[in-house]
């Protein structure tokens, strides 16, 4: 009966969720510069009776929202950064909100608001049943530049979590089985001296020619590197005129492995190959991490747990509205793109709004590509994770389609299956112990006693918002 009391709450509650994250996605800012959306939900769950702690990891926006007392301590995950370049109408049409402004491209007006909806649903049930447990919803900003749960983490935030649940807006409804890929991002910064470049080049020493030279090297690195492993480079800085030999120079890189320990060994050899680039050049070179995100490690009892609790909410139904839209929203994708996409995980998909719900079993911790900081919680603490239909498939992540969509019914409806799938998982949790211990176990078993230890290093702080601004998508 408590089941249907949560259920029932939610369906007397959504349109509140629905402004919230309507209301997010019409005001969008990027990593670290999440004020409006932060606030909002602390502002919620504060007066829904939460205690409020801000500022978790140096970050102003990242925050914590707690409720009950002792143990079990369940956590949510939620994420509310949006992207830079996305703005888009509610259209089949590319029409920016705000010329190259901000948009919600990767869904996560969506992704936060469902775990606020969460745990003031199961909140609700707590008090009114005297269930004994701590619920808490963690506000995360800066997933976009992977980043701001490493900060949380570092601070402890999730070392006494018993286990988290989280999200992820997709194309179809399905357990999150497989493992993102580690990552780090890193700028190479260069030094050498300046001098006129036709007049006295002699004098000069280029730090751009060392970025290049570095380039260089790094791409015959990638002959030599493991399958799936990935080198995403961008210059920042290359010199202010071609007739002043440049003293300053700069390169962004992306280093991405299925492990954590993979990516380090990769970072050794592109730090190698960025200091004999510096010694062809007689430049000085050093590096700066920015971010440092795990693999994920997904968890089989979690996602079990979450697949039954999406199956006994059911699939929303989508109106012939919403399915003109969707159509003529992948009607602007290339063919060939859409194809691709329908071909998911070994499986093809028909409907262009799925409503079956798939568990992927045989793929449990295959890498596949993107990162995210939610493989940092995931080696803190057992994770389950689910996606669900809030775009027609063929739309892909960080574009204005997406951004279209997700702030769309569509979206909105897979949203409020998420919350009432991580809400009944919730409460499954917290009035079973066994289901606990079982995720737990196999949590240990994965990790095999390894310990959880930040990759960002302990000097650095979270960035200033300006700094991430021009952030590449993740």
């Amino acid at each position: 009966m408590t089941k249907e009391n949560i259920l029932e709450w939610i369906k007397n509650n959504q349109s509140v969720f629905t402004e919230m994250a309507q209301n997010i996605w019409d005001n969008p800012q990027i990593a670290y510069e999440e004020k409006y959306a932060s606030e909002l939900q602390m502002l919620t769950l504060e007066q829904a009776g939460f205690k409020i702690t801000r500022e978790i990891g140096g970050a102003s926006t990242a925050f914590v929202a707690e409720y009950g007392s002792g143990n079990p301590i369940i956590g949510i995950l939620g994420e509310y950064d949006a992207l830079p370049g996305l703005s888009q109408t509610v259209s089949t049409v590319h029409t920016e909100v705000v010329a190259n402004g901000p948009g919600h491209g990767c869904g996560h007006n969506l992704l936060g608001t469902a775990g606020v909806e969460a745990v003031m649903a199961v909140k609700e049930v707590m008090e009114a049943k005297g269930l004994v447990g701590t619920i808490r919803y963690y506000g995360c900003p800066a997933e976009e530049v992977l980043s701001g749960k490493t900060f949380m983490a570092r601070e402890g935030v999730f070392d006494d979590l018993d286990c988290a649940l989280t999200w992820h807006p997709g194309t179809s409804n399905f357990v999150v089985n497989m493992s993102m890929t580690a990552m780090v991002s890193v700028k190479f910064h260069f030094k050498g001296i300046t001098a006129h470049a036709a007049g006295a080049p002699h004098a000069g020493r280029s730090a751009l020619d060392a970025v290049e030279l570095m380039n260089v090297g790094a791409n015959y690195m990638r002959e030599h590197m493991l399958d799936g492993s990935r080198i995403h480079y961008v210059i920042t800085n290359g010199g202010m005129a071609p007739n002043v030999v440049p003293d300053q120079a700069s390169v962004w890189y992306y280093l991405r492995a299925a492990t954590k320990e993979q990516v380090d060994e990769m970072l050794e050899r592109i730090e190698k190959i960025a200091k004999g680039a510096a010694m062809m050049t007689e430049t000085e070179v050093r590096s700066e991490i920015l971010a440092f995100a795990y693999e994920t490690l997904p968890n089989d009892v979690l996602n079990e747990l979450m697949l039954q609790n999406m199956k006994l909410v059911g699939a929303p139904l989508f109106t012939e509205s919403e399915l003109e839209f969707a159509k003529e929203l992948v009607n602007t994708v290339d063919e060939k793109i859409v194809e691709t996409s329908k071909k998911q995980f070994g499986t093809y998909i028909e409907d262009i709004l799925p409503t079956s719900f798939d568990y992927y079993k045989n793929l449990k911790g295959v890498s596949i590509g993107g990162s995210t900081d939610v493989g940092d919680v995931s080696w803190i603490t057992p994770v389950g994770q689910v996606m669900t239909t809030c775009a027609p498939v063929g739309v892909q992540a960080h574009s204005w389609q997406a951004t279209a969509v997700y702030g769309s019914s569509i979206g909105y409806k897979g949203m409020h299956l998420a919350a009432k799938t991580m809400a009944l998982s919730l409460y499954d949790l917290l009035t079973n112990q066994e289901l606990i211990d079982q995720a737990r176990q196999e949590f240990f078993v994965e990790t095999g006693g390894k310990k959880y230890v930040p990759g960002i290093p302990e000097e650095v702080k979270p960035p200033f918002a300006s700094k991430v601004a021009e952030s590449t998508l993740v």
